[in-house]
C-alpha cells in the first residue's frame, strides 16, 4: 500500500501495529469485555482537480517542461504522487492536459484572429497585437508556454508534440495567406510560405521578449515594424 505522500505502508497485522503503537493492547483489552472498537480506516485526501490543474500549468509555464519535477508538482498542486499518477497519469500526460488548457485559457486569440478577421493581414495585425498583451500581462508567467516549455526539452515525444503545435499556427497562417493571394487581396507573387515563417518568428520572438522583460507597449512597437513589411497591393486593402 502507498500513502498519499508517497511512502509505503507496512503491510500486515504486525505491521500495522507498528504504526500505530498501542493498538494491539486495545484490541486485546476490547476483546475481554466484549467490545473491540477499531479505529476507521484512512481515506485519501480529496483535492479540486481543476485547481490542481491549473497549478500544475503554471509551474510548467515559468520553469519548462524538463525542469519541472515530478516533486515540484505534487508541492505546488499539494497532492501526493499517487494522487497524482491516479487523476493524471504520469508527467508526460499531465503535461499533454496541461497545454490543451493553456490552449484554450490563454492561447485561442490566434485562432480567433485567424477565424474572425476578414483577410490574414488583419489577422496577424490582430495576433501580434494581442500576443504583446498576452505575454505581458500580470498574474501569470511571461511568454508562451508552448514556446517556452520547449527549452532544453530532452523528451523527444513533449518536443516533438510542441514543434507539431507551432508549425500547426505557421501553416494556418500560410493558409489564409495564399486564400488572400488567390482572392487578390495580396499581390501574385507573394511568398506565403516565406510571410507565414515571419509571423511565427514574431510570434516566437516576442514571447522571449516577454520573458526577458519587454513591456506590452515595447512588444506593440515591434509588432507594428513587423507589420510594416506586409505587402498591401492588390484590388483590396487588408
Amino acid at each position: 500500500m502507498v500513502n498519499d505522500d508517497g511512502t509505503m505502508r507496512a503491510e500486515g497485522r504486525g505491521a500495522v501495529e507498528a504504526e500505530r503503537p498501542g493498538i494491539a493492547e486495545a484490541e486485546r483489552l476490547g476483546a475481554s469485555t466484549g467490545k473491540v472498537k477499531r479505529r476507521p480506516r484512512g481515506r485519501p485526501r480529496s483535492f479540486d482537480r481543476e485547481t490542481a490543474l491549473e497549478k500544475a500549468l503554471l509551474a510548467f509555464w515559468e520553469h519548462g517542461y524538463e525542469a519541472t519535477s515530478v516533486s515540484d508538482l505534487t508541492r505546488v498542486m499539494d497532492i501526493g504522487a499517487p494522487s497524482l499518477y491516479a487523476a493524471f497519469g504520469d508527467k508526460r500526460s499531465l503535461f499533454e492536459e496541461v497545454v490543451q488548457v493553456y490552449g484554450t485559457r490563454y492561447g485561442s486569440f490566434t485562432d480567433r484572429a485567424l477565424a474572425e478577421e476578414p483577410t490574414a493581414r488583419a489577422a496577424v495585425e490582430r495576433v501580434l497585437r494581442e500576443a504583446a498583451t498576452a505575454y505581458t500581462e500580470a498574474g501569470h508567467p511571461h511568454g508562451c508556454l508552448v514556446v517556452h516549455a520547449a527549452a532544453n526539452c530532452s523528451t523527444p515525444e513533449v518536443e516533438q508534440s510542441l514543434r507539431d503545435r507551432r508549425n500547426a499556427n505557421i501553416a494556418a497562417f500560410e493558409s489564409r495567406i495564399r486564400a488572400d493571394v488567390a482572392a487578390g487581396v495580396l499581390p501574385p507573387g507573394t511568398d506565403a510560405a516565406a510571410l507565414a515563417r515571419h509571423t511565427g518568428a514574431m510570434i516566437q520572438g516576442m514571447s522571449q521578449q516577454a520573458r526577458d522583460g519587454a513591456s506590452r507597449e515595447e512588444l506593440e512597437a515591434v509588432a507594428e515594424i513587423a507589420m510594416s513589411i506586409w505587402p498591401r497591393t492588390g484590388t483590396h486593402t487588408g
